[in-house]
């Protein structure tokens, strides 16, 4: 009896600990659908995720769809891991006439946008960390041709206003 009762203690404790954790897993988890979501490259039309980034002015050329903020494009860690960071990057299509943007990293790439969100305002900042000059696109808004940050972006945050 006394031996169940202490597996017991120490299975409760152990379920304590991983719901001590579980916000820093979460973290990481919009990492990992930034990346590896199959959303990520629907048509902006069908995807669940509300922000859509192109490479070519007027809403042009390859696209990404991004569902979370991301501190820095260029270092985007799956796991909450450093050194396995990752560049987002355009969608790849056109097999044998790839769209312009195609596989490039968006980091620096990006020229146009949409924000889909009803809620929500997209920012799109000139530096990583959510630093320097920016273009906001408010619920419901694109941006054919990005004034501040037109192939100058590095990071992007959802903000209530």
């Amino acid at each position: 009896m006394r031996k169940a009762l202490t597996l017991a203690a120490g299975m409760a404790a152990a379920f304590s600990l991983s719901l001590a954790v579980a916000p820093g897993a979460q973290a990481s988890s919009k990492d990992d659908a930034n990346l590896h979501s199959m959303e990520v490259c629907e048509p902006a039309s069908t995807s669940k995720f509300k922000l859509h980034l192109y490479f070519n002015s007027g809403q042009n050329g390859s696209y990404r769809n991004i569902g979370y903020s991301v501190f820095d494009l260029d270092r985007v860690r799956p796991g909450g891991s450093d050194p396995g960071a990752y560049p987002l990057r355009y969608c790849k299509f056109g097999v044998s006439n790839p769209w312009p943007g195609s596989g490039q990293k968006i980091k620096n790439n990006a020229a146009s946008g949409e924000n889909d969100h009803r809620r929500y305002m997209a920012r799109i900042y000139f530096n990583s960390g959510y630093k320097g000059a920016q273009d906001a696109m408010g619920p419901g808004q694109s941006n054919g041709s990005f004034r501040h940050v037109y192939n100058n972006n590095a990071s992007f945050k959802w903000t209530s206003r």
